[in-house]
């Protein structure tokens, strides 16, 4: 596996990875030391690199052709790397991640199978043409072209076209529900396969309960792998959710709260007077799963994870994007009938509170929510995504003359 040395990159493979070791194969990661310790747990060899990604300081540009450009550095600077760790005994099978560029040219280089993990939409027929053209018409865009251009004309790779190179790789398991992927009616299904977030046992069972006498749950968590909610959205949700009758409202924040039960400690959020409601329960930020398997709502930033996660736990979500991408997320939950999007802007106690009883109250909502739970639990997860490297490895041995 290549990876991209961020966490949010490195989050949702991480269970595909432990089930391939599980199953007796062994399995390299080759990403930057700064994310070593997540990798040390699924039983992976690390292989680390000098990563050029700002991760440590977060200073990501916020301009599109600034952003691709950190990760097209970052190829040029790591492929050299690769090509000294891997050379001399190179993998039968080459997983990489979507933002790890260096991986499919180390695997073209060498002429072995590669297979893409993207926990991010996936290029659909028609796509080059119309991102591409935007993306060219951006300030910078074709001098980026061109850079991209001239390193893969050097690097070995044999896919020499950018856009084909970028948008268009010959296997991809991406690991959202299709659901949330724009035009999935024109997604090249023999290139591509969703097999929806890939989670493991631990993180689909136990670790939470719905306390007793609590008839409805309501998850509050605006923070995630990438990403902390603004406090001020939070004491809105204080005021909206408080002593709502039936309800218990459990708030994730990024601190490094008690954890403990209704009225306990803020958990890093500044509350006037630390009057925490008494239906509410503060904790620091986990992965949510096993709490929205008991959730009814969710209020959440609509990252991709969490659009997913929102998705596959049947939950519907109060949309609180953050940035662009994050509203396309949430706008294609509006769309597909299971959210409300409420501008970061616009958030008051009254919108937020009008937003949970408009989706509690509608049973479209509902059958909607059951309805997209069924779909992405049947796409495969973990498993499935693990069946089909093994099919790719087998394919790849095969035409090695080994299998």
């Amino acid at each position: 596996m290549v990876g991209t040395s961020a966490v949010s990159h490195v989050l949702p493979s991480l269970e595909i990875i432990r089930e391939l070791v599980a199953r007796g194969h062994r399995v390299t990661y080759a990403v930057s030391g700064r994310v070593a310790e997540l990798i040390s747990p699924t039983g992976a060899e690390l292989v680390g690199i000098a990563s050029t990604l700002p991760v440590a300081d977060g200073d990501w540009p916020q301009d599109p052709i600034g952003a691709a450009s950190l990760f097209l550095e970052e190829a040029r600077a790591v492929l050299p790397q690769l090509h000294a760790a891997y050379d001399d005994a190179p993998a039968d099978l080459y997983l990489y991640d979507v933002g790890a560029y260096a991986g499919r040219a180390l695997a073209e280089a060498q002429g072995r199978g590669l297979l893409q993990l993207s926990a991010a939409h996936v290029g659909w027929e028609g796509a080059r043409e119309q991102i591409g053209a935007s993306f060219a018409g951006l300030p910078g865009g074709p001098a980026y072209r061109a850079r991209f251009a001239a390193w893969l004309s050097r690097c070995g790779a044999v896919t020499t076209d950018v856009e084909e190179f970028i948008g268009r790789p010959p296997r991809v398991l991406a690991m959202i529900p299709r659901a949330l992927q724009p035009h999935a009616d024109r997604v090249d299904t023999e290139a591509v396969t969703f097999v929806g977030p890939c989670f493991g046992a631990g993180q689909e069972r136990g670790g939470w309960t719905r306390p007793a006498g609590a008839e409805k749950v309501l998850l509050v968590s605006l923070t995630g792998s990438a990403h902390h909610g603004p406090e001020e959205v939070y004491h809105q949700c204080l005021a909206a959710f408080a002593d709502l009758p039936g309800w218990h409202v459990v708030l994730q924040t990024g601190g490094s709260g008690t954890g403990g039960g209704s009225g306990g400690g803020g958990g890093g959020l500044v509350v006037p007077g630390n009057r925490i409601p008494a239906n509410f329960e503060v904790r620091p930020w986990e992965p949510p799963l096993t709490i929205l398997e008991h959730a009814d709502v969710w209020v959440t930033h609509t990252g991709m994870g969490s659009s997913g996660e929102g998705l596959y736990a049947g939950v519907p979500m109060i949309a609180v994007p953050q940035g662009a991408d994050q509203c396309l997320h949430a706008d294609r939950l509006v769309e597909l009938g299971v959210a409300r999007r409420i501008d970061a802007s616009d958030v008051t106690a009254a919108t937020l509170r009008t937003a949970l009883m408009e989706l509690i109250g509608d049973p479209r909502v509902a059958t909607r929510s059951a309805w997209l739970w069924s779909e992405a639990r049947t796409e495969g997860g973990t498993r499935r995504a693990a069946d089909l490297v093994e099919e790719q490895l087998e394919e790849q041995l095969v035409g090695d003359g080994v299998g």
